[in-house]
């Protein structure tokens, strides 16, 4: 018999329904749930290779994560829709995959090879829940008023900093609470600042000033994340915009309504666009429009779930930095 995917069982404690495991199709599905909206997801190939995706689905069928999933999830009070691809503690670098059709979450790849971040001292994977908000797009053609850098090509990302740790492919309503400007290898990469409405906390927290009162050291932790993760691979720290400072949730909501606009220019098919994956099954008035059908026929050929790979030694490896290693190359910049 095909194993089944085991390794997603763990997070059965934080669903808000229960599992159920599809003995003939050997899928493991998942019960969403995205305030009127309710998702499965299905897997295909093993965790941590180069044939591993994780597709979203509906009681239709398969829906993209980057253009079906709504911005949104209540609009009246300005709650937005996250969509898990790492969750916090874990290492491997997934992602929504912008250029495969349906665009299913797939690790990312670097010479070959599937990615996974490495531990700089003290942190360990990634600390916080990793996602994407849903209907965004950072226009890699143009240059961004602020970072002076044109944008990544990819959704808008987003941390989210609650209590629990979550899980692939979940849909989270999330509270905005202000973003980062990073400049990844010349790129813009803003990174947006959220809390789960349903943690504990959210009701205490407003905006990034509320992050220093009650969650002393985060943001700092953040800056430093995301400043270091890259250099035990050999390259110099990020850079940012702002000094690396925090703006504040209404910055944060200008920069999802931008880049939302580019999105809709992008699904629209007001831009030249070859690279692109825009098929979906619910932005009516897109040339991308695709039937319920063919959306579903992108998993007929794909591998069926199998056991993970091993996860390589070095994943558990931690990197000590020090100040030569921090300072080497922008010796001015904050640390």
């Amino acid at each position: 018999m095909t194993p089944l995917c085991i390794h997603s069982t763990r997070w059965v404690g934080h669903l808000l329904h229960f599992s159920t495991l599809s003995v003939a199709s050997i899928v493991f599905t998942r019960r969403l749930t995205c305030s009127a909206l309710s998702y499965t997801i299905e897997e295909h190939g093993s965790s941590y290779t180069t044939n591993y995706s994780l597709y979203l689905k509906d009681k239709s069928g398969i829906v993209s994560p980057f253009h079906d999933i709504p911005l949104l999830a209540d609009t009246e009070k300005n709650i937005y829709n996250m969509v898990v691809e790492i969750p916090k503690w874990t290492n491997a670098k997934m992602e929504i995959s912008t250029k495969d059709a349906m665009n299913p979450i797939k690790q990312d790849m670097k010479k070959g090879q599937v990615r996974f971040v490495q531990n700089v001292f003290p942190y360990k994977g990634y600390i916080w829940n990793y996602g994407a908000i849903p209907q965004t797009w950072e226009d890699p053609r143009l240059i961004d008023e602020y970072t002076g850098q044109k944008g990544d090509g990819d959704p808008i990302d987003v941390i989210e900093i609650g209590n629990k740790v979550s899980f692939r492919g979940e849909i989270m309503q999330i509270k905005v609470l202000g973003i980062m400007a990073l400049i990844d290898e010349g790129e813009t990469d803003w990174k947006v600042i959220a809390i789960d409405v349903k943690d504990p906390i959210a009701p205490k927290l407003k905006d990034v000033a509320d992050i220093h009162k009650i969650m002393p050291g985060l943001l700092e932790a953040t800056y430093n994340w995301f400043r270091n993760y890259k250099i035990p691979g050999g390259s110099p720290p990020n850079k940012f915009a702002f000094e690396g400072e925090a703006k504040n949730s209404e910055f944060a909501n200008k920069i999802i309504i931008e880049t939302h606009e580019q999105w809709k220019k992008l699904v629209n098919k007001e831009i030249d666009n070859n690279k692109m994956a825009c098929e979906n099954v619910s932005v009516m008035e897109s040339p991308y429009l695709i039937d319920r059908e063919t959306a579903n026929n992108v998993t007929e050929s794909l591998p069926e779930c199998g056991t993970p790979a091993r996860v390589p030694d070095d994943v558990d490896k931690m990197y000590y930095l020090t100040d030569v290693q921090k300072e080497i190359f922008h010796p001015n910049e904050k640390s």
